[in-house]
């Protein structure tokens, strides 16, 4: 029975508390841990996004909470999995040899739209990966990549030379075997690191896209921001969520939460980052960075597109041991970025 209290409550304010997407009736909170800072579209736009999805898919059933994630981005998905986050993102490459499929997507020349980028991701998922299991222990909600990576440095880059030799940060994946064709010095560590590696000397650049001037504020630690038209490479991420959390559902409010995740989460995760590549952009230029546009023509980009020659097979090789036509899989993601760019 309702007590005096509650029904005076609802009087006094049940309109607005309809209005804010019945947050008193939740029966279940999820919590969501994230570790970019709040001008990461993944903050700013994706999360509150997703918890209004949820929040009004579940009839305000499931609250959705996002918290701050203090500890490193390598182990989101060992807290999602152990429970003591609910909801969380990372970067497959943080855990080498765990989540390599979707690492197709990270295959230099491949993908120009994060959008276009992430959905064929999803799809390939669906129709390839998904079997294979990679992702037990966890509930997979959404896969997407960012922006096309490019080069941020403290010096001029002209030609590969220019590159040699240089202590660059790299993030994992497929962008460690382009580091290495280019004889850069790398230094692995995840990309909020950029910032304070770049400010005390420990590296000379990092391999982020143009995003990351206005989102980790490279603008204050760069001289220069190279964009080449295809990119150079991008990053898979995952958005997973605790499998026993999901199961305590009831199966309606598990269907309420799968039916705005997967392909539509990753779609939206995928916009939000793509568009923060002129953003970025626009702050470097804002801010004095030597905003540096190459075209398909110019040497250094003919030189790079020679040197990423063959990666697609050592993604090939790579995921040998997965029970996955890599072939044919290869071949449906890179239709299905063909398809959706028309």
């Amino acid at each position: 029975m309702i007590s005096v209290k509650k029904n005076l409550l609802w009087a006094v304010c049940g309109t607005s508390i309809l209005a804010s997407g019945l947050a008193s009736a939740a029966e279940t909170t999820l919590h969501v841990a994230t570790w970019l800072p709040p001008t990461s579209s993944q903050n700013s736009i994706v999360w509150p996004t997703w918890k209004q999805w949820v929040e009004k898919a579940t009839e305000g059933r499931v609250e959705v909470v996002i918290e701050n994630y203090t500890g490193d981005p390598k182990t989101i998905f060992d807290a999602v999995e152990d429970g003591v986050y609910d909801v969380g993102f990372s970067v497959n490459a943080y855990l080498p040899g765990r989540f390599k499929l979707a690492s197709v997507a990270e295959i230099p020349g491949e993908i120009t739209d994060a959008e276009v980028g992430s959905v064929a991701l999803w799809h390939t998922y669906e129709k390839f990966f998904k079997a294979d299991q990679e992702f037990r222990g966890l509930e997979l909600l959404a896969l997407f990549v960012h922006g096309p990576g490019q080069l941020n440095t403290n010096f001029p880059v002209k030609s590969l030379d220019d590159l040699k030799g240089k202590k660059m940060r790299i993030g994992g994946g497929l962008v460690n075997t382009l580091a290495e064709r280019l004889e850069v010095t790398p230094v692995s560590a995840p990309a909020p690191k950029s910032y304070e590696m770049m400010q005390q000397g420990v590296v000379d650049g990092t391999f982020l896209p143009a995003s990351q001037q206005m989102t980790l504020r490279l603008h204050e630690v760069t001289t220069d921001l190279i964009l080449f038209p295809k990119g150079l490479y991008t990053t898979a991420f995952s958005i997973v969520m605790n499998p026993d959390t999901l199961d305590s559902l009831s199966k309606k409010d598990q269907d309420a939460i799968m039916s705005v995740s997967g392909e539509k989460l990753s779609r939206l995760a995928g916009a939000a980052w793509g568009k923060e590549d002129q953003d970025g952009i626009l702050e470097a230029k804002a801010n004095g960075v030597n905003v540096v546009y190459l075209s398909k023509d110019d040497a250094i980009v003919k030189d790079m597109d020679k040197l990423e020659e063959g990666i697609d097979q050592a993604w090939i090789d790579s995921v040998s041991d997965r029970k996955v036509d890599a072939k044919a899989a290869l071949a449906y993601f890179r239709k299905n970025v063909s398809e959706l760019s028309q």
